[in-house]
């Protein structure tokens, strides 16, 4: 039985993984899946890992006859950090694997957490414009609107930076992103510039929403998680609606003023627009990725995976499929590609699936039915009703891509019937990785060439 110093040290140290996973997006399952290999990698048995959004617990107890040890962890910063998520999915595999063991992984975990990033803030919002450039050019944006949709991701994010320093909650930061881009656009439209001011609006509106956490919302959900999912999802929401009335609140003004942006934000598009849509989609995920400060190397496989998936939603939404269907099948097409692109270049699926799907987001139908509904209510909401749809539409079809590449092993769905699920982050489990790196030793094995 191990003593009570290190029972209470591998539980720190699987917290404490654990709160940078949750912190950075990952879901339910995949948190405690990882708390769960922590503590068996350190040769930690009888013990529970709990995770809900706010506050990881796991206890311990020896036998039935004495008391259990427990530690809890609150869980209150997040921010989307693909760099310290990559680094702790390393640690975790390599401590798994026997690699190193539990002292080396917690100097390693301390020198994650104590460094900060190689990458200056000022190229971080640089790439947050080249995001906005991107999405432009998937709407079909000359060069003027894609230089405008550039400049007002750039001004959104040293607004929501400034914000987010001085504590304002996310509901205000949004709100603000979104009032600067109509006012802007507004703006523009007054100059009488050759640009379509609801293109700006729509690609503002992506960037507000490219952080918003529905991916992991909806994979609490089908992992069973329903409180964490609950929560994950009125995040998404408030989030949505400061994006909401910030842009709500800039239409307005722009009608006082006598300035009508009108809700067309794109025109008749052909397959001859097909090349340009598929550059601003990988422009725009390649460009959110790197302002998340994931690794260089996942950028490419990032962008290439954005533009197929665009390929495939214009084909089918040409065919008049419907837009919610166009994106689950695009983001089906995602989640399959993500999971072996991960893989090869080393980096967790969901910074691959997150950044991805971000040329998808349904600002086109929030911007459309903001733009209506003061005319025509039912349009209006049918629109933003639509918007919605895209956004489950979207979730859903990554995590099923995810379900169908990742091959649940025997030995992991034994060991983690109660967590079952694709991992989006983290190896599968101890068992089954150190039997795969057992069968490679002896010369072979079913699992000893797969990832």
């Amino acid at each position: 039985m191990p003593d009570t110093a290190d029972v209470y040290k591998t539980m720190n140290l699987a917290l404490r993984i654990g709160e940078m996973l949750l912190s950075c997006g990952a879901g339910a399952s995949d948190v405690g899946a990882q708390m769960d290999n922590v503590g068996r990698a350190c040769g930690l048995r009888r013990f529970t890992a709990d995770v809900t959004f706010t506050e990881l617990a796991m206890s311990y107890q020896a036998s039935s006859d004495e008391p259990a040890m427990i530690q809890l962890r609150q869980v209150r910063h997040r921010e989307v950090d693909y760099e310290d998520l990559t680094l702790v999915d390393h640690l975790v595999r390599d401590l798994v694997a026997g690699r190193i063991d539990r002292e080396e992984a917690i100097a390693r975990l301390n020198r994650i957490v104590s460094s900060g990033h190689a990458r200056p803030r000022w190229t971080v919002t640089l790439g947050y414009g080249g995001m906005g450039a991107g999405v432009g050019m998937v709407l079909g944006g000359n060069a003027a609107m894609v230089g405008i949709a550039f400049v007002a991701a750039c001004l959104i994010d040293r607004i929501q930076r400034v914000m987010a320093a001085n504590r304002w909650p996310t509901f205000y930061q949004q709100a603000a992103g979104g009032l600067l881009a109509t006012l802007l656009a507004a703006g523009v439209a007054r100059t009488g510039l050759d640009v379509a001011p609801g293109r700006v609006i729509t690609a503002s509106i992506i960037l507000l929403l490219a952080g918003v956490s529905f991916l992991g919302a909806i994979q609490d959900a089908l992992t069973g998680f329903p409180l964490t999912s609950g929560a994950r999802m009125l995040e998404a929401v408030i989030a949505t609606a400061g994006a909401v009335a910030g842009v709500s609140g800039g239409l307005t003004v722009a009608r006082i003023v006598g300035v009508r942006l009108g809700d067309q934000v794109a025109g008749t598009t052909g397959f001859a627009d097909l090349p340009v849509m598929t550059v601003g989609a990988a422009l725009a995920a390649a460009s959110y990725a790197y302002a998340c400060y994931a690794p260089l190397r996942a950028l490419t496989p990032i962008g290439v995976i954005a533009a197929l998936a665009v390929a495939v939603y214009f084909v089918l939404d040409d065919r008049n499929v419907g837009g919610p269907f166009a994106s689950a099948v695009a983001a089906v097409v995602i989640g399959l590609i993500s999971f072996s692109a991960a893989g090869r270049f080393r980096v967790p699926a969901l910074v691959v699936v997150t950044a991805a799907i971000v040329p998808l987001l349904p600002g086109l139908s929030i911007y459309r039915g903001l733009a209506t509904i003061g005319r025509d209510a039912s349009a209006g909401l049918l629109a933003l009703f639509t918007a919605g749809a895209v956004a489950v539409a979207l979730s859903s079809g990554a995590i099923l891509g995810e379900y169908i590449a990742q091959p649940l092993r025997r030995e992991a769905r034994r060991l983690e019937t109660r967590l079952a699920g694709p991992r989006l982050v983290g190896p599968m489990s101890v068992r089954a990785v150190r039997r795969r790196h057992r069968d490679r030793q002896q010369g072979g094995g079913a699992d000893g060439g797969s990832r």
